[in-house]
């Protein structure tokens, strides 16, 4: 047998639990091919079916009671650090924030399939308040059925192979490399969506700089400033409630379904709180596919132009003018602004 299966044998269980620990603290490392490699192994006894979940429940408990406690403390600090380690940054926060608004715990159930929602889903249960109990049956449940689906997919694998005898020997022989290769095309393929994704970015953001000369020249000029919108997740508001000036709070769903709301005759602007605009970005690139091109996020989004000590004002009105807008948008206290 290769020395290399022979150390997997013997330290399967605390290799499996290291594994799995290091990807859900964060680090972008798939924890997928060692599930499926546990449980190939299964098939021939070498190793524990039960123990594999087991180890793989452990670390999950673990990492994710970790973030919980630091997303209930620290909130959105949290999230975007997490963010900024992912490779995954266009299904980062704000999809995982829309997950749990539409479905609420539900969404711990299936968080981990999904590449980027699987950590920051922890913190953001502990930021909406969920109780830790209710947490983490919800959270060991998707954990359960996460590792199962493919600690039981490469045992199913394994029993096949033993048919063969050839081919079963094949397989251990050369299993390293094949453990090695899917680690590998998994990460790979990861950067390079990433890569493509934020060279897509690049070509489209505004600066800061640009925007408050857009609007300086609107007000002096005396015509229509660019149409801003605040993509913001209502967590987002809590540390810092204010928009960009004449900014309308719209949600990424709201204005990808209701096209109709953004002017065609002007500049659109989007910002959101993600690190390399992901969010705003990846609806702008959206908005071009259909036709809608004066459309670009803004660089830094709304800690960018913060920063940079650009004014913020508060939000007076959910109640555009236009029609379309009123049925979408919810009505709040304050004097409508025409903004369309």
């Amino acid at each position: 047998m290769p020395i290399a299966i022979v150390f997997f044998i013997h330290y399967a269980y605390l290799l499996i639990f290291l594994w799995v620990l290091v990807e859900q603290i964060g680090i972008p490392i798939p924890s997928v091919p060692i599930l499926l490699t546990a449980g190939t192994l299964s098939a021939t006894h070498r190793v524990s079916l039960l123990y594999v979940v087991l180890s793989m429940l452990a670390a999950c408990l673990v990492a994710d009671s970790v973030w919980y406690a630091l997303g209930r403390r620290y909130g959105n600090s949290v999230l975007k650090l997490l963010c900024r380690l992912s490779f995954e940054a266009s299904t980062c926060v704000s999809k995982t924030e829309g997950y749990f608004t539409r479905r609420g715990a539900v969404t711990l159930l299936f968080a981990k399939f999904i590449p980027g929602l699987s950590t920051v889903s922890a913190p953001i249960a502990g930021q909406i308040g969920m109780s830790y109990a209710r947490f983490l049956a919800w959270d060991m449940g998707g954990s359960l059925i996460w590792g199962s689906t493919f600690t039981l997919a490469g045992y199913f694998f394994g029993d096949l192979a033993k048919k063969s005898a050839p081919f079963f020997a094949w397989l251990g022989h050369f299993a390293i490399f094949i453990f090695a290769a899917m680690v590998l095309g998994f990460l790979a393929h990861r950067i390079w969506k990433q890569r493509k994704f934020l060279q897509q970015v690049r070509e489209l953001r505004l600066e800061p700089a640009e925007l408050k000369e857009m609007l300086d020249i609107a007000a002096k000029n005396g015509t229509p400033p660019p149409f801003i919108v605040d993509l913001r997740h209502p967590l987002d508001y809590l540390p810092d409630p204010r928009v960009l000036p004449g900014a309308l709070r719209i949600g990424p769903n709201e204005i990808k379904q209701h096209s109709e709301i953004i002017p065609r005759d002007r500049d659109v602007i989007l910002y959101c709180t993600c690190p390399s605009e992901e969010t705003s970005a990846k609806l702008a690139l959206q908005l071009h596919k259909i036709g809608i091109y004066r459309v670009r996020p803004l660089r830094g989004g709304f800690d960018g132009w913060k920063q940079a000590g650009y004014p913020l004002v508060d939000y007076v009105t959910d109640t555009p003018s236009a029609e379309v807008v009123q049925q979408i948008l919810p009505a709040s206290p304050g004097t409508a602004i025409p903004l369309v």
